[in-house]
């Protein structure tokens, strides 16, 4: 197996095409209308269920998704990762249709910093001066956001709260749970909640799934393929790439979401909320050197042990 410090061919293509995919999302969710942000989150819930044991099956690793869900303290933590995605996943899709790509383009912005603050919150990591810099540029941007539009961008904030933790949890299962068997039992966890949903919105007539015609119940049915499809990507590029290059392309997602947001569904740009983004992309670019810096000050450091211990 190619590790991620020797890249193969088909690391970077597999990456790119998962990161773009979350960041064309915005493309998607609006034709799923007239289903509203619930309705459309319970069958993304049901159909990526769907797809994650068709591929379990194909791929012979059913077992894997068997295994997890016979371990009490895994699926306690995924459990609590289904909650905070489906947190994510609902508020994303609200965004999306309520004409707020913008600041779910700020969500997706802002998580590399809330991801750090999380680090000397919950893990008592200490940082280094650059990343206290980047906090306080991010933290001015918040305020600056703010005035310009009247109150917090809650949607931008939730977004990236309920990401960031839910990395924190996965985080903590990851190497004992695979991408593709982490999902199917997030995504089990949740399901009988969104049947449920689902059949009370057929009984009392309000679901749109038998009442939109077949292209449109096979848009929502297409949720299961659309949530699996790029996570699979990212993970098997995660394989193949260096981890600082997996950290580059994260940012190519809300940099989409952003230029949709403004050129494809042509929302407002205060001047506030310009100086807000650039706050933030400020923060960002601090946080990148600095992440860079570090990993090559940690592999120079490896390269000398190693050297020192040679015969």
């Amino acid at each position: 197996m190619t590790s991620p410090s020797s890249p193969d061919r088909w690391g970077l293509p597999l990456g790119l095409s998962a990161f773009v995919l979350w960041g064309a999302m915005p493309l998607f969710f609006p034709l799923l209308e007239p289903a509203g942000p619930v309705e459309i989150i319970a069958h993304r819930v049901v159909w990526s269920l769907v797809f994650c044991v068709v591929l379990l099956l194909v791929t012979r690793t059913f077992g894997s998704f068997v295994a997890v869900l016979r371990n009490g303290r895994v699926m306690g933590a995924l459990a609590v990762a289904s909650v905070l995605i489906i947190v994510n996943w609902t508020t994303y899709v609200y965004a999306v249709l309520s004409g707020h790509v913008l600041d779910a383009a700020l969500g997706y912005f802002i998580n590399p910093l809330l991801t750090v603050l999380l680090g000397v919150l919950v893990l008592r990591e200490r940082l280094r001066v650059a990343q206290w810099v980047a906090l306080g540029f991010g933290a001015a941007a918040v305020v600056v956001i703010s005035t310009g539009v009247g109150g917090l961008p809650w949607i931008a904030l939730v977004l990236a709260g309920a990401f960031g933790l839910y990395s924190l949890v996965k985080n903590r299962v990851g190497r004992d749970v695979g991408a593709l068997p982490g999902l199917a039992a997030e995504t089990a966890v949740a399901t009988p909640f969104a049947l449920a949903y689902l059949v009370v919105l057929g009984v009392t007539g309000v679901g749109t799934f038998t009442t939109e015609g077949v292209g449109h119940a096979l848009l929502l049915a297409a949720c299961g393929v659309i949530t699996g499809l790029p996570l699979l990507l990212f993970s098997a590029a995660a394989r193949r790439l260096p981890l600082s290059v997996i950290g580059m392309l994260q940012y190519l997602t809300p940099v989409l979401q952003f230029l949709l947001g403004l050129l494809v569904f042509g929302e407002h740009m205060p001047p506030t909320r310009w100086a807000g983004f650039v706050l933030v992309w400020v923060a960002l670019v601090i946080l990148t050197a600095d992440g860079t810096r570090q990993a090559r000050a940690s592999r120079l450091a490896l390269r000398d042990a190693a050297g020192a211990v040679r015969p």
